[in-house]
């Protein structure tokens, strides 16, 4: 993810003030529910949160850790996110043209084993660890793909002679800092694709996802002039095809042609993976009319508008990496904004910049700002969830961040909300058994779930907790009052609930 390209803009609003203080609820709790023996509904909400490999910034913490390591610290990552109660993690699987999982098609990245080709030592596959242990947690396990770029200017090592910078060389240009594939070259959408659809037939992974980097950022030379990408031979060979785009809409052309067809591409595979998408969170100066800064649709030909009215993805997570008094790119006025673009009502979960929590370096936020983006985030008609950047911030706590969502904000558990577009079928209904405490639960006909939702009164008042789908036992945490019911459902990884078995306790 990039921080912020935007121009300064003006500060506190009183009104943004208000919106975000309305948003905020009172903190969850178990509440009174009107019958007594039917469990009350789940809260619905995405809760996400990006493990970045590239340069090392979340995970894992330096290159060349021993396997062991690397394990210990992925596991310790997946601790914090079940604690917190978040629901996903989308962790970043191909930074630059390389690969953290055994591929046939690209080779072992650098920023895990500290030389690009060479694979873990002992051997074990990072990404097929990563999904097994998620979904031990009842974790989805999301994996991240950068399209495009080819080289980082955070890279130390040289390229392997498996990598497409030397076995396609005519397909990627040297931009700046960069190696960056050609999206104008049919070859690089073809292989980009062919590479995520790899990932998603052999690996049980939840979704698909794509970030912000489509054409490069733009770079300067040492005059100090914006460098364009060197993309004429790609481009005059569409004209000479019969090509009349202009260049501009041309290379927006490129892009959207991707984005459409790995979508097609990864349903075709496993209709039920999700595919998301989190560009940069301003489509163009103007829309809305109090928006400035950074032109993502004119500069690095970006029009995500289009790929959300068009329905090419299932979950949007547009980076809205700012304050939300800020009014040029306020927080809440782009997510309303992005509401309105989403005419096909996929889910939309903003990206926070949650890493700017603590971080002198970067604008040294304090807990609250993310605090309260959340609660607009519940408010806002059509959106259903959040994605943070980036993990590193969750295991070191700043200003009592980790504290304050972990008691407060998501207090109470969550399920992702139902990707009803994509079908699934409800989980049939188990058997439950009740010893005591001990509730014991086996799926029923059909499909085993994905997580369960168990849920128990005590007196009056219900508590919701939620489990991995490889449970099959679990005891029932201790109230102030006595054990009145407990209802058990299963629910599919598509997020369709299925119907409760409810049993009371004599």
């Amino acid at each position: 993810m990039t921080p912020s390209r935007l121009c300064s803009s003006l500060s506190a609003a009183l009104g943004l003030a208000m919106l975000a203080a309305c948003a905020r609820p009172p903190a969850a709790a178990p509440t009174p529910h009107a019958s007594p023996d039917a469990p009350p509904p789940v809260m619905r909400e995405f809760r996400g949160v990006w493990v970045a490999s590239v340069a090392n910034i979340d995970w894992p913490s330096r290159p060349g850790l021993p396997a062991d390591s690397q394990r210990a610290e992925l596991v310790r990552i997946l601790d914090r996110s079940a604690a917190m109660k978040l629901n996903a993690v989308i962790l970043q699987v191909r930074p630059a043209g390389d690969a953290l999982y055994a591929s046939e098609l690209e080779p072992w990245s650098e920023y895990l084993t500290g030389a690009q080709g060479r694979a873990p030592q002992p051997g074990y596959d990072p990404l097929e660890f990563a999904v097994t242990e998620a979904h031990r947690r009842g974790l989805e396990l999301h994996a991240w793909f950068n399209p495009y770029r080819a080289r980082h200017p955070s890279a130390k090592t040289p390229t392997a002679g498996t990598h497409i910078s030397r076995t396609r060389p005519e397909l990627v240009r040297t931009y700046g800092t960069h190696l960056w594939m050609d999206p104008g070259e049919d070859d690089v959408r073809a292989f980009s694709t062919r590479v995520i659809a790899d990932v998603v037939r052999r690996y049980d992974v939840d979704g698909v996802h794509i970030d912000d980097y489509f054409y490069p950022y733009k770079e300067r030379d040492a005059s100090g002039a914006t460098i364009d990408f060197p993309d004429s031979a790609s481009y005059a060979r569409y004209q000479r095809a019969g090509g009349r785009l202009g260049r501009d809409d041309w290379r927006r052309n490129n892009v959207d042609r991707f984005v459409e067809g790995l979508y097609a591409a990864v349903k075709r595979e496993k209709p039920w993976v999700q595919v998301g998408i989190s560009p940069f969170g301003v489509w163009r100066p103007g829309y809305p009319a109090q928006i400035t800064g950074f032109d993502a649709y004119q500069e690095i030909y970006a029009d995500a508008r289009k790929w959300l009215r068009n329905g090419w993805t299932d979950y949007f997570t547009p980076q809205l990496y700012w304050q939300t008094a800020r009014t040029g790119v306020s927080y809440p006025v782009l997510l309303g904004w992005w509401a309105g673009e989403n005419v096909q009502r996929r889910h939309l979960w903003p990206g926070n910049f949650t890493s700017r929590v603590g971080n002198s370096s970067a604008g040294n936020w304090r807990t609250e700002e993310i605090v309260e983006q959340i609660y607009i985030t519940r408010g806002q008609a059509g959106a259903t969830g959040n994605v943070h950047f980036s993990m590193k911030v969750f295991m070191q706590n700043p200003d009592s961040l980790v504290d304050r969502l972990t008691h407060e904000v998501y207090r109470e558990p969550a399920l992702p909300p139902a990707t009803t577009w994509l079908g699934g079928r409800a989980p049939s209904r188990p058997a439950v058994a009740l010893a005591g405490t001990t509730v014991r639960m086996q799926p029923g006909p059909g499909t085993p779930p994905a997580r369960w939702v168990v849920q128990s009164r005590h007196g009056t008042r219900w508590r919701t907790e939620i489990l991995p789908g490889g449970a099959r036992e679990h005891v029932v945490r201790p109230d102030s009052l006595p054990l009145r019911t407990v209802a058990v459902s299963g629910v599919d990884r598509l997020g369709n609930q299925g119907e409760p078995v409810v049993v009371q306790v004599p």
